[in-house]
């Protein structure tokens, strides 16, 4: 067991990467039963966190 294993705060299930291509910067980690999503930006520095509103 990893500490640094991200998980989704909702189901404690480990974030995926999501699919991106080569040249995009941002890095996108989703659950995989899309509850949350967990997204960095470069030039922002910073992570955008979405959760799924039912």
């Amino acid at each position: 067991m990893s500490l640094l294993t991200e998980k989704c705060p909702i189901c404690q299930k480990k974030l995926k990467n999501k699919g991106q291509g080569f040249f995009n910067l941002k890095t996108i980690k989703q659950c995989p039963d899309r509850h949350y999503e967990k997204e960095f930006h470069p030039a922002l520095e910073t992570y955008i966190e979405t959760y799924k509103v039912s």
